[in-house]
């Protein structure tokens, strides 16, 4: 597998997403006009093609030339069909579908309407984008699962790493000014009295829905959770599982139709009501009110971090003890506080750092922690943070001295690869492929058509 297959996965998200339904099956022989390319009963459209390319450039991707970009999702569709019809992958349909909902309305929360959502997608109707959503899961999930079989057993010796880095070391890319960072972040934790305000505030919702009025129109007027208030509070086809314990724990105390006295989460409060339950999954409906800090809480909550600070300043206690035992941050107090980026590297561009944390960290050296700041980069919570800049690494050609680890992941990437490459030419003489003759000039790195015309 080249470069272009691994671009394609990333991509493969978006086939669909514009208004194109890949659900159809094909026969051997028939291309009608729209269909761009068929391998074996997946199929590829004109306007895939057209509407992945202009998102990979929205999304900062380098411009492609559209045969080697086209070659890419042929790929790409190619270990989708095998993913479907192997065994050992597990058939996650069910499981893909009960997520297609809540993905939709996290979307729908970032518009002002449904109205504004659809068309931005290039949808007609909720049933299109929620069917697409689902279909754009399934090919990622079986495209991705995949790669991880054939690619399973893949691993490079230190030789190789350094025959790699030898043969490619003028092509490397450089490493961009990069920090290595730890921090300690902490909720303010709201006073009794704030607490039972938001509180009186959701009993005397509960007392006017039990006066008459509806949950639904209660809930799109006060509810503060955009995933579900657009949708009177609705969430449907929860599984048991899904929601966070005090949420799932009180919904299914209640009866149906029952309304929740407030109930606290992570995201706040809420009072619910149960819509209807059946086997394991349950609909419920609710109205959350955020436990936003007042200034008061704030600055109670720098204060508090601030003597925590004061103790790793003074060597009494260490930065990660202080990190487990106070850290908010679940993805990182059992890591020593170290911030890690989406891929799992602590080592992160500094122009890529939110501009807050950018800001704390200006002009500090290897070993400095900031002072106490609110850390806004978390829209749904308010936190106070302090940040240990841990390693500083200027802008540099990757050299295998300083970066083994990054280059040794660069070896097993294209050793990955041509494992993939072999792969698919062993898998070609099986499957129909068919390409129209739009790209009849293309020159492809596989021979796509001579495979298609046996």
């Amino acid at each position: 597998m080249n470069k272009n297959i691994k671009f394609a996965l990333l991509l493969t998200f978006m086939i669909g997403l514009f208004g194109a339904n890949l659900s159809a099956q094909v026969k051997k022989g028939d291309l009608v006009d729209g269909i761009a390319v068929v391998v074996g009963d997946e199929i590829i459209l004109e306007s895939d093609i057209a509407d992945q390319a202009n998102f990979a450039k929205q999304q900062g991707a380098e411009s492609s030339e559209k045969c080697e970009f086209v070659e890419s999702i042929i790929s790409n569709k190619l270990l989708i069909y095998e993913a479907k019809r192997d065994t050992l992958i597990e058939n996650r349909s069910a499981a893909i579908k009960e997520t297609a909902n809540q993905k939709y309305n996290q979307i729908k929360g970032q518009f002002p309407d449904e109205k504004t959502m659809l068309t931005t997608y290039k949808f007609r109707t909720s049933y299109e984008m929620k069917n697409a959503i689902e279909k754009i899961d399934t090919d990622n999930y079986y495209g991705q699962m995949k790669y991880g079989r054939i690619t399973e057993k893949a691993d490079v010796t230190p030789s190789e790493v350094t025959d790699f880095f030898n043969l490619y070391k003028l092509q490397l890319p450089e490493v961009k000014d990069e920090v290595t960072l730890s921090h300690i972040t902490m909720y303010p934790k709201l006073t009794d009295t704030h607490k039972e305000e938001i509180k009186a505030r959701l009993l005397k919702i509960k007392q006017d829905i039990q006066g008459g009025e509806s949950f639904e129109s209660q809930a799109r007027i006060y509810s503060e959770d955009p995933g579900s208030a657009a949708k009177g509070g609705l969430y449907e086809n929860i599984s048991k599982g899904k929601m966070v314990k005090p949420f799932e724990a009180a919904a299914l105390n209640l009866l149906e139709g029952e309304i929740s006295d407030p109930v606290e989460s992570e995201f706040g409060y809420h009072i619910i009501q149960l819509v209807k339950k059946s086997g394991k999954q349950y609909d419920a409906r609710h109205i959350l009110l955020k436990a936003e800090p007042n200034e008061a809480e704030i600055a109670s909550g720098k204060k508090e971090l601030d003597s925590i600070r004061t103790l790793i300043a003074a060597g009494t206690m260490t930065f990660k003890e202080a990190a487990f035992r106070y850290s908010d941050d679940k993805k990182s107090k059992f890591n020593a506080g170290v911030i890690t980026s989406d891929d799992g590297s602590d080592k992160l561009e500094k122009l890529n750092l939110p501009p807050t944390i950018s800001y704390q960290i200006a002009g500090l050296n290897k070993g400095d922690i900031t002072d106490i700041f609110l850390d806004t980069s978390d829209p749904e919570r308010k936190k106070v943070t302090i940040v240990r800049v841990d390693d500083v690494s200027a802008a540099h050609q990757l050299d295998i001295s300083t970066d083994y680890d990054r280059i040794k992941q660069l070896a097993l990437n294209k050793k990955k690869n041509e494992m993939v490459e072999k792969w698919v030419k062993e898998k070609l003489p099986n499957v129909f492929i068919s390409i129209n003759d739009r790209y009849k000039d293309c020159t492809f790195k596989t021979d796509w058509r001579k495979v298609a015309a046996k």
